[in-house]
């Protein structure tokens, strides 16, 4: 029998405002991790469906993603699984007022660049810097790229 391989497909938004990037702080298994507004594509979602909602969920806020700026590969090591990370951009809207942010979410708050590199050491992956810097570099593909 032919063992099927499946990455976990996640996907992440990447928000800049005046200069300063929307990440949260979360607690994982390893301890507090900075990230974007980020997470898992659920059964019958779409990419942009699964984006907006996990945006909502971890900073109470409305993302309106107006592209793509990657589609990146974090490899498996240890115990953790290989991620196929779809990082859209656009802005977000003010936070919902009595909206609760998801359990693990601690906070989200705006970084300069010099603070999100600075806390590279507490990111969840390699890939938050790796977008932030795709994003500053101008990588932008438009969401027709995605097909359903």
């Amino acid at each position: 029998m032919i063992e099927i391989w499946k990455p976990h497909v996640v996907v992440a938004a990447i928000v800049e405002r005046e200069g300063r990037f929307l990440l949260v702080e979360e607690e994982t298994d390893d301890g507090i991790r900075i990230n974007q507004p980020a997470g898992h594509l659920e059964p019958e979602e779409s990419l942009v469906d699964a984006v907006r909602r996990e945006a909502l969920e971890e900073t109470a806020r409305n993302f309106a993603p107006q592209g793509l700026v990657g589609v990146y590969r974090l490899p498996a090591a240890g115990q953790r699984p290989t991620f196929l990370r779809f990082a859209f951009w656009g802005p977000v809207g003010d936070v919902e007022p009595g909206r609760s942010l998801d359990a693990e979410i601690l906070r989200a708050d705006w970084y300069t660049l010099e603070e999100a590199r600075s806390s590279a050491s507490r990111h969840r992956s390699p890939l938050v810097m790796r977008c932030i810097d795709d994003y500053l570099a101008g990588l932008r593909f438009p969401l027709t790229l995605l097909r359903e």
